[in-house]
């Protein structure tokens, strides 16, 4: 029995309410796919798809996003024996350790615990962007253009400016140059103040910043007198993939924000980290938006865990994405296009070639589960992952995700490929 699909139920999860009416038709469908996911893959909760079949043996294979991870056991007794304080006073022992930490991984003077990835880039842009009307210059892909909420404009009243991102993360180092305001103090403009890069690079696909591309911006930077920000909430992957401690990448960087929740495996939290000076004046915008914590020692001692043990197995998340990768270039029809050489770390972004099967349905579909794939394959197997930027898929792998758990997501992508040929043999 072939699966059963709802033709869009996911689309309209990642549409904004009252943005896009319903469209019919799968041409529709495909000519909203190319933005929508873009801007809406954040928006969704679980998705709760009721197996068609009603499958009773149902393994879940969440490949949506590395911020699904759980704490294990080590972590949550690590939480529950911490030492505690009042951070806000300076006083939580704990917070205290995990910044020393982190400031001496990251090679940097100082760090500071903040709630949130969100919140840290905020702080980042308020403290490098001192007056309101400084200017901002971001590529057009990064995070923190298209899925901070523009906090940057809107909270720090600091205007953006865009380079265009290039498949590898990186922009053009001229058209970079070209994008800085000479004019200051010319009332006409705002004031350049701040470059941003993002490494590892999200919407790209998990690539990784090149040191001498880092190396490149940094002497612009210094040559007109700008901060180097790095949104490094992948930093530790990048780290790995190249082979260097993470400081080796941020010496070309003034300050980083870096996440502890995503493939470190922490339940919440992201280190920004620079010179005494910055984390001085980060700390008061830190408590100006509400970020400022009590007892976080409790959380705190989760991300000691992560920077110190969590880091080397980030290793295992690459290989799982690249083994994933090279089975869908395996697959026979060749259904998928994949960059494999571009599969640098734990992300994985792919197409569809055939016209006929969106991105959107593939993933109805591997969420899906009936008593034919469990007659088929022994058991339903429910493979979580969203539709993405530019009529694509992305996968993400994570410490919740093993190499046997990556094989069962290559058994039922086999299984759905089967299942959308049969389909189209009979439909001929």
């Amino acid at each position: 029995m072939a699966l059963k699909t709802s033709s869009c139920r996911l689309l309209f999860k990642f549409i904004h309410q009252g943005a896009v009416a319903p469209l019919a038709g799968q041409n529709a469908l495909r000519s909203v796919l190319g933005w929508s996911s873009t801007r809406g893959y954040y928006n969704s909760g679980k998705p709760s798809y009721a197996g068609a079949g009603g499958a009773a043996h149902v393994r879940v294979v969440d490949l949506r996003s590395d911020t699904v991870t759980k704490p294990g056991p080590a972590m949550r007794q690590a939480m529950a024996e911490a030492k505690v304080g009042d951070d806000v006073m300076g006083e939580d022992p704990t917070v205290n350790e995990l910044q020393k930490i982190a400031a001496d991984i990251f090679g940097m003077e100082a760090a500071l615990f903040v709630p949130s990835g969100t919140m840290s880039n905020l702080i980042a842009v308020m403290v490098h962007c001192r007056e309101r009307g400084d200017e901002v210059i971001v590529g057009d892909l990064s995070h923190l253009h298209i899925y901070e909420q523009g906090g940057s404009a809107q909270l720090a009243g600091v205007h953006s400016t865009t380079v265009t991102t290039l498949p590898d993360g990186t922009f053009d180092l001229e058209q970079l140059e070209s994008k800085i305001r000479h004019g200051y103090p010319d009332p006409h403009y705002p004031r350049s103040r701040l470059v941003c890069v993002e490494n590892t690079h999200n919407i790209q696909g998990g690539r990784v910043l090149p040191l001498a591309f880092l190396q490149e911006v940094r002497a612009l930077a210094d040559r007109y007198g700008l901060s180097v920000h790095m949104d490094g909430a992948r930093i530790m992957n990048a780290a790995v993939a190249q082979g260097v401690p993470p400081s080796a990448i941020l010496q070309h960087t003034d300050t980083v924000s870096v996440c502890l929740s995503k493939g470190l495996g922490a339940p919440v939290g992201t280190m920004l980290a620079g010179p005494q000076d910055f984390i001085s004046r980060a700390v008061r915008c830190r408590k100006a938006l509400g970020g400022g914590m009590r007892q976080a020692g409790i959380l705190a001692a989760a991300g000691k865990l992560s920077l110190q043990n969590m880091v080397g197995r980030l290793e295992e998340d690459h290989r799982n994405a690249k083994t994933f990768a090279q089975a869908l270039l395996d697959c026979n029809p060749n259904l998928f296009a994949v960059d494999l050489a571009a599969v640098e770390t734990n992300i994985l972004r792919f197409r569809l070639q055939d016209l006929s099967l969106s991105p959107c349905e593939f993933c109805d579909r591997m969420a899906q589960v009936s008593k034919s794939e469990e007659a088929a394959l022994g058991q339903g197997i429910q493979v979580l992952m969203y539709p993405h930027f530019g009529n694509s898929v992305r996968a993400v792998w994570h410490l919740g995700i093993s190499p046997e758990d990556t094989q069962l997501a290559i058994q039922k992508m086999q299984f759905v490929v089967s299942q959308h040929v049969m389909e189209n043999i009979r439909a001929q």
